[in-house]
């Protein structure tokens, strides 16, 4: 998988693929590559929780606000897609 970066309306758009790992004891973001991340969140995948906890990890990894970050594929798995504008 590739990602890609773009000018967007409001600024550089890119594509990220990510390997979750929810319920973990610790929180954490690690680049696997320039495409990849791992993120580990405390959060359960229930409700959403998760998911909302892996958007603010890696908002917070690459200092945006959380707002710029959104899960486009991927709801349920553990290997995600996310959009980001910066």
């Amino acid at each position: 998988m590739s990602s890609y970066s773009t000018p967007g309306v409001g600024g550089l758009f890119m594509k990220i693929f990510i390997t979750a790992k929810a319920g973990s004891k610790k929180e954490e973001v690690k680049r696997i590559d320039k495409n990849n991340l791992s993120v580990w969140v405390k959060e359960l995948p229930v409700q959403g929780r998760a998911n909302a906890a892996i958007e603010k990890a890696v908002a917070n990894f690459f200092g945006i606000p959380r707002s710029s970050v959104r899960i486009v594929s991927g709801f349920t798995s553990k290997q995600k897609i996310l959009d980001i504008q910066a």
